[in-house]
């Protein structure tokens, strides 16, 4: 099959190599930039949460890192504590899901901490982890440390939508679906865009798709991309 990947580069290229291995066509259009956001990371809490990679990678060249390093650091799955493990945390711990499961982690770890913990986060959010967590008795601090930038509807992805040679999309974020819808109508290729069919990391990716009339929308079992992969061609 061929196979878009909208993710920004670094991510798509290793999601490319994964595809081909299996013997499909990947066929890589990053729709967004991930950037780092000059952010104040004040001492004095009891550790740190991430929800991507993106806030480890983000952190790697913050000159608080150190400090934060010495910290327990809750990641909500293996992808973004592997990437925090790279950042130079040692004591990381996985929640091997999705936000809920990170909720109900730390929820197990009990509340009444002596500090808040450390929420590194994206701009834009699909959930408030942060309300979540008060609910459970847990204070935390959110500093968004990156955003992610929407680039230019490629003209290899218009074109490849135009001659009907496009088998699936992949969406990982509600930011890259609703890259992708606006980036397609810009580029006249709304009907054709939406006709695909369109493979999402989770509810909250596939509801923009959903939402624009999109009729073959499928979500991953699990919230992370061995599952998502495994939806080609099911």
């Amino acid at each position: 099959m061929r196979v878009v990947v909208t993710r920004p580069s670094e991510d798509a290229e290793r999601t490319a190599a994964t595809l081909r291995a299996r013997g499909h066509e990947a066929l890589v259009t990053p729709l967004l930039k991930v950037e780092p956001v000059e952010a104040e990371l004040r001492s004095g809490c009891s550790g740190v949460i991430i929800t991507s990679a993106n806030a480890a990678h983000a952190l790697a060249m913050h000159p608080a890192r150190k400090r934060l390093a010495k910290l327990p650091l809750f990641a909500v799955g293996q992808r973004s504590a592997e990437a925090a493990r790279q950042a130079g945390f040692s004591e990381v711990t996985s929640a091997d899901g999705d936000v809920r499961d990170l909720v109900r982690l730390l929820a197990s770890r009990g509340a009444g901490q002596k500090a808040p913990l450390l929420y590194l986060a994206g701009r834009d959010r699909a959930r408030d982890l942060i309300g979540e967590l008060a609910a459970q008795g847990i204070a935390a601090e959110l500093v968004v440390v990156y955003r992610a930038v929407p680039l230019p509807f490629p003209p290899a992805l218009t074109a490849a939508l135009k001659d009907g040679t496009v088998d699936a999309v992949l969406h990982y974020s509600t930011r890259s679906a609703e890259s992708y819808i606006a980036g397609a109508a810009q580029a006249g290729v709304a009907r054709q865009a939406l006709a695909v069919r369109h493979i999402c990391l989770s509810d909250q990716a596939a509801a923009p798709l959903s939402a624009a009339g999109a009729a073959d929308v499928v979500v991953a079992a699990r919230p992370d991309e061995a599952a998502l992969l495994e939806r080609i061609g099911a």
